[in-house]
């Protein structure tokens, strides 16, 4: 029903920047909430922002705050995550997901992209 698509993903520096893009097809998406989650090797897959399509509410995870900002484009139904000030510890599997509850937990996102690997060096 619909498909996401993760890209933008590779190899930065400590303190570079990349912009991850989700693509939604399928079907519009401008009743849902798009987030963001990221999963290293051994640790459990955690939030990292979110942004509600009609009207443009986010949220972002304290740990990158102030680093990291969600944005969407109607036309291209497609989500943004400009990362900025990358650290090390920011190395994972990002993943966009896609569900049509607000407020929404991790358990109710109903699609769920491949994943683009993300990795910071020191």
């Amino acid at each position: 029903q619909v498909q996401l698509v993760e890209s933008g993903g590779g190899l930065v520096q400590a303190g570079g920047s990349l912009r991850l893009s989700c693509a939604a097809s399928g079907r519009t998406i401008s009743n849902y909430v798009v987030g963001w989650f990221r999963q290293a090797p051994g640790i459990e897959r955690e939030f990292v922002s979110n942004i509600k399509w009609s009207g443009g509410t986010t949220n972002y995870a304290d740990s990158v705050k102030g680093r990291f900002t969600i944005s969407r484009d109607n036309a291209k139904n497609t989500v943004y995550l400009q990362m900025n000030s990358l650290k090390p510890e920011d190395t994972a599997v990002y993943y966009c997901a896609a569900g049509n509850r607000w407020p929404i937990r991790r358990t109710e996102y109903d699609y769920w992209g491949q994943g683009t690997q993300v990795t910071v060096s020191s």
